[in-house]
């Protein structure tokens, strides 16, 4: 699974350091949203045919781990 984050790269020179999905200007963050916003993997797999299901994976896993160190605060 942790094999995943390799999909997943920061670059400074690469949208400003947003992490993106390897090979590609895809940001981590638009593949969250359009799954939040009711899209599947099929769906994000047809919209941006570059991708790969395994990339579409990473991202989610990468938002996860991001999560998982996030200090818990009150809202």
């Amino acid at each position: 699974m942790e094999k995943l984050l390799d999909r997943i790269v920061v670059d400074p020179e690469i949208l400003a350091g947003k992490p993106v999905i390897k090979g590609t200007r895809i940001p981590v963050y638009l593949i969250i949203e359009l799954i939040a916003t009711g899209m599947n993997i099929k769906d994000v797999l047809k919209e941006y045919p570059e991708l790969k299901e395994e990339d579409v994976k990473a991202a989610l896993l990468y938002a996860s781990k991001l999560l998982e160190r996030e200090v818990t605060v009150a809202l």
